[in-house]
């Protein structure tokens, strides 16, 4: 049964692989590429640790498949984040239509205006203003 199972594991894992290796090939860009790799690539290495922790079945494998495994879920989408931002702030320019950032980093400052910063006119304001007083 457990020969089974972590099987079916390895093979899910893998199959994950596999749909992060296409998705590298077949997104339009960057920031989609690295998204299909991020995804799909996590899991598939978590699955495959887990059956490798599995079928090694002593507590020394299970316990160091779990702080691999921990390591990677900390590490993988901080690695994704940082690669998006230096491609951003280097000129790769998103697939998208609309890019959402435009006019709101300044490179200098490294500062990120938010377009929904709440003034006094918005809707709500004058009940919440009225509770509080």
């Amino acid at each position: 049964m457990i020969v089974l199972v972590t099987g079916l594991l390895a093979f899910s894992g893998a199959l994950l692989m596999l749909i992060a290796a296409v998705g590298l090939l077949r997104m339009p860009d960057f920031y989609t590429r690295m998204q299909a790799a991020a995804k799909a690539g996590t899991l598939g290495i978590l699955l495959i640790v887990a059956a490798t922790g599995i079928t090694l079945g002593s507590i020394s494998a299970l316990l160091h498949a779990f702080l691999a495994s921990l390591f990677f879920l900390l590490t993988a989408p901080v690695a994704a984040h940082l690669l998006g931002r230096a491609a951003y702030l280097s000129g790769i320019r998103p697939w998208v239509l609309e890019d959402e950032l435009a006019g709101r980093y300044h490179p200098a400052t490294h500062e990120l205006r938010s377009s929904n910063a709440p003034t006094a006119s918005a809707p709500g304001i004058d009940r919440v203003e009225e509770t509080l007083s």
